[in-house]
């Protein structure tokens, strides 16, 4: 079977991308103005996507149904995978009862909540992003939070936010390097623009998010630490995306930000501790003193797991990992049986089953690790796994739902017609640039998927216009930021993480103005940078080398494994026999 892509099915291109569009605006209306359960309002909307595709685009029932079938996939695997790892990592922390100990530690450094969200949602939340991506920082930033008392849906709606400065270097730089081999722009010149963008973004996420948290006023009794966060990030993200790789930006920006605002507050505290108003009164003070060694044991877990998420980030451990296990395939019937109007194959991946070296595997390796060294039980731990297992069942069923409605959406041509409206907006193009990032975000959840889908078109409307493609094209990935918030996959992990199931439609309520005010001020910068301050854009030639991950000493993956196992051995060997020491002596 043999299917060509239809662009403008109803030969007027605005009404074909508002046609297009009308799955996007369903499930706003499901979850905004009904307030639909989420698992329910994107089954909907998968079925909906499907019905315009076959009847509007006159997609084949079987090529529709195959294209939901590999969106079903994906979404398992590894998003769903992802979000059951960090869900079980955490839920080991608090059986084991260490995220008490981590709730005191915390409140050590400050009992204020302003200061709690700047470090835990924001800086690290930013490094796991640039570790992993894929939905892990909001899932353990948010699970986090809660754990010291925020209120679950400000939780994750704040951990959302604070996500959008890191998303376009997340997952060790992946949304660049797709970008660019798409578009056919180098690496680095992509690595630097996005750079020269983003970091104005960072410094102003800090103080937003303090704002939404306690108001104006109250947020200029935190300033110091507002600009120690803000300042400390978007310095390094745009030395190291400028003048090192797209790869570690979110990970180094994270760890200095984070390094930075513990040193301010060993010096400086707000004179007014801020708690949340339905807070007991007395909550601030009721703080347990905890020792270094009990400190360090409870940290042990995100220790690990930081460890395991940056070794599994290096292109020689993943290519020794794949050596091992990594099942492809290709969905049957789908692949070569859609085409380009030109009559070429459309590019469909194979299913990529990379078990081993998934994120999701790292976070859940972590956890499996942590347990004998947070003092947790074999048959505790397993307890702990089906607890988890029960936890996500309506999750999953959301972003299943989700993927489905996203590959229908690409392989059927939707995403594409509403795209080609938006660059017919020519001159005022720069404007809109920005939403294109941000609809293949919320289609798809990634800002990886949305630069593969849509860069190219950027790329070839900007040489149309006159513009530097390299604008266009970095506001694609700039522009997928703001749309992270917002994506339902988003909004499904971010609700299962605090145990708000069922009220997804309340957390994109929170989210949804602040995604749109942080595109709006990014479709500025781009236009501005189009027309106005062309010299921010860096010099480079189509023939750049191209960065590339891994080691630059030739260490091979297995010795780079080895360092790893021998680090965690010498890490929870020490941890053991401190805990066992501090034993003796109570």
């Amino acid at each position: 079977m043999k299917w060509v892509q239809v662009f403008d099915p109803v030969s007027g291109i605005l009404v074909s991308a508002l046609l297009a569009s009308m799955p996007v605006f369903f499930i706003f209306w499901a979850l905004i103005i009904r307030r639909m359960k989420g698992y329910l309002a994107s089954m909907l909307t998968a079925l909906a996507a499907m019905i315009v595709a076959i009847a509007v685009y006159g997609m084949p029932v079987r090529l529709a149904a195959m294209s939901a079938l590999h969106g079903i996939l994906y979404g398992l695997f590894p998003i769903s995978w992802i979000l059951f790892g960090a869900l079980f990592l955490y839920n080991v922390t608090v059986r084991s009862g260490q995220f008490e100990i981590i709730k005191g530690s915390m409140a050590s450094i400050t009992h204020d909540r302003r200061l709690q969200a700047l470090i835990i949602a924001f800086s690290f939340g930013a490094f796991l992003e640039g570790a992993t991506g894929m939905g892990t920082p909001v899932a353990i930033s948010a699970a986090m939070l809660v754990g010291l008392g925020f209120n679950p849906l400000y939780a994750a709606g704040l951990c959302l936010i604070a996500n959008t400065a890191p998303v376009a270097f997340g997952a060790v730089g992946t949304p660049i390097i797709i970008a660019s081999q798409v578009s056919g722009l180098p690496e680095m010149a992509i690595s630097k623009m996005v750079g020269r963008t983003l970091p104005l973004l960072s410094l102003f996420v800090p103080f937003y998010l303090v704002i939404l948290m306690s108001g104006f006023r109250r947020s200029l009794e935190v300033l110091p630490a507002i600009l120690v966060s803000g300042v400390s990030f978007a310095v390094v993200q745009w030395y190291t995306s400028n003048y090192m790789n797209p790869m570690l930006p979110d990970v180094i920006a994270g760890i200095v930000s984070i390094v930075c605002l513990t040193a301010l507050l060993k010096f400086w505290k707000p004179s007014k501790v801020w708690r949340f108003s339905d807070e007991p009164v007395n909550s601030a003070t009721a703080v347990k003193s905890y020792g270094i060694s009990e400190v360090v044991k409870a940290w042990s877990p995100f220790v690990i797991m930081t460890l395991v998420i940056i070794t599994w980030g290096l292109q020689p451990v993943k290519d020794t990992l794949n050596s091992l296990i990594n099942l492809k395939f290709n969905i049957p019937g789908l692949s070569g049986s859609i085409l380009n109007q030109d009559g070429t194959p459309l590019a469909i991946k194979q299913f990529d089953l990379n078990l081993l070296t998934s994120p999701g595997s790292a976070v859940l390796l972590s956890a499996f690790i942590s347990m004998p060294v947070t003092g947790l039980s074999l048959k505790e731990g397993f307890s702990v796994l089906l607890t988890t297992l029960k936890q996500i069942k309506y999750p999953v069923i959301t972003i299943i739902s989700v993927l489905a409605f996203a590959f229908i959406s690409n392989y059927s041509g939707m995403s594409t017609t509403i795209a080609l409206a938006l660059a017919a907006t020519g001159f005022l193009f720069p404007l809109f640039a920005p939403l294109l990032g941000w609809l293949g975000v919320f289609l798809t959840g990634s800002d990886t998927s949305s630069n593969a889908l849509f860069c190219k078109l950027q790329h070839t409307t900007a040489n149309a216009i006159g513009v530097d493609p390299l604008i266009t094209v970095s506001a694609n990935a700039t522009g997928g930021v703001t749309g992270k918030m917002v994506s339902p996959q988003s909004i499904a992990v971010g609700a299962a993480s605090v145990g708000l199931v069922g009220k997804e439609a309340d957390l994109l309520r929170f989210t949804i103005k602040h995604s749109f005010i942080m595109l709006a001020i990014l479709s500025i910068i781009t236009f501005l940078q189009a027309y106005f301050i062309k010299n921010i854009v860096p010099e480079y030639t189509l023939n750049e080398a191209v960065v590339k991950s891994g080691s630059a000493s030739g260490i091979s993956g297995t010795m780079l494994l080895l360092i790893l196992a021998a680090c965690l051995v010498v890490f929870s060997g020490a941890v053991r026999i401190s805990t066992v020491r501090n034993g003796k002596k109570g």
